[in-house]
């Protein structure tokens, strides 16, 4: 009876160090996503993103390549970003650090399958949104977005599923 009393309270820990805000990025962790775009000015976008979970579930990792020089010829590991959830704002936040020294800081909010970052770019208020399409593929749309419609798109691609491991 001592034994089942120890493996519950173990389990209770272990079910405690999981962030449950968290959970709804299980769909593209462990997976890496493509996206091949234009951008509104006429530039190529593209993008390789893989997530994965860290600090018992508490935080996602995300590794992303890209373009790593601002003339666009050459291709590597462009971003490491983390996303976490902030107790003192009961949100979930997000940090993308990239080649170039910046920090982009916002949140992300979950409706349905798709996600919604939000931060600040210059003066303006970006939206990035993963619309959920089908489980190998989300619609990926960058601009001003108003909460109802987008007043402003800047780039309209897909992410597509290339890689599924079992990492953890």
């Amino acid at each position: 009876m001592r034994y089942i009393g120890l493996v519950l309270f173990l389990f209770s820990l272990h079910t405690i160090a999981q962030n449950p805000h968290l959970e709804a990025f299980e769909p593209l962790v462990n997976k890496t996503w493509k996206a091949h775009g234009k951008w509104s000015n006429g530039s190529e976008f593209i993008q390789e993103i893989s997530f994965e979970y860290d600090l018992q579930k508490n935080i996602v990792v995300t590794h992303s390549k890209g373009f790593i020089d601002h003339s666009q010829t050459k291709y590597g590991n462009r971003n490491h970003g983390i996303r976490t959830w902030g107790n003192a704002s009961n949100t979930i936040k997000f940090w993308e650090f990239d080649v170039f020294g910046g920090v982009t800081e916002g949140t992300v909010v979950i409706e349905n399958k798709n996600f919604i970052y939000t931060y600040k770019y210059g003066d303006t208020i970006i939206t990035d949104m993963w619309e959920y399409i089908d489980e190998n593929t989300y619609r990926f749309v960058v601009g001003v977005f108003d909460g109802e419609k987008w007043q402003a798109i800047y780039l309209d691609t897909h992410f597509r599923l290339v890689s599924s491991g079992d990492k953890e």
